[in-house]
């Protein structure tokens, strides 16, 4: 089964109940702009009433990215109302993944800056390619993190080493966010979404209500 988006692919192995959502701009790494962030609304929200959905995996496309951020060029154009709203509409997409009753599973398969780092913080858990590099380099551009990140960024990695990310924008290698309890696993690029599908099998094959 698959439904049709502009910026995602959403695929559902009816056989496992392991739905992939796909960001699919890999022009743009994945970028993040408005329109991404709308249909990942939609795709999350679709995924949370379908009951043959039991667990959702979600990556980008292509080898480089997971996401790299949001769209700068689209991000520039927005004045400070605008910006405050396209903060307050990705912080309740994000969080319809953060409290979603199926678990979610983020495959970091590159980049992961910025909102993309903020959106692999508000899935359940993370799996990192070798070559994934997590930040949050928004104090470059004179910004903060929109979308939930600086309290996402204390709960999972502590106050002290989140302060540091936050005000140097230095990035974190794969086996660095490991160490640090940013991700739960980091793999081989090659193996990363077996490794994902597997360890979604082995959760949803526990009692649903428990899970």
């Amino acid at each position: 089964m698959a439904t049709s988006f502009e910026n995602l692919l959403y695929d559902l192995d009816a056989t496992s109940g392991i739905l992939t959502i796909t960001l699919n701009r890999p022009t743009k790494l994945n970028a993040l702009n408005a329109a991404t962030i709308e249909e990942l609304g939609q795709a999350i929200d679709q995924a949370r009433a379908d009951a043959a959905v039991r667990g959702v995996l979600l990556t980008g496309s292509g080898e480089k990215a997971f996401v790299a951020g949001a769209d700068i060029a689209e991000l520039a154009a927005l004045d400070g109302p605008g910006a405050q709203d396209a903060a307050a509409r990705g912080q309740a997409v994000f969080r319809r993944f953060e409290t979603s009753p199926k678990p979610v599973v983020a495959a970091v398969n590159g980049f992961a800056l910025g909102g993309g780092c903020e959106l692999a913080m508000a899935c359940h858990l993370r799996v990192a390619s070798e070559n994934a590099r997590f930040g949050q380099p928004e104090v470059n551009l004179g910004l903060l993190p929109g979308y939930g990140g600086t309290q996402r960024l204390v709960q999972l990695v502590g106050k002290g080493k989140a302060l540091e990310l936050l005000l140097t924008a230095d990035q974190l290698k794969a086996e660095e966010a490991l160490r640090l309890g940013l991700v739960n696993h980091v793999v081989p690029q090659a193996e990363l979404l077996n490794f994902c599908k597997a360890l979604l099998s082995k959760i949803i094959s526990k009692a649903p209500i428990a899970v």
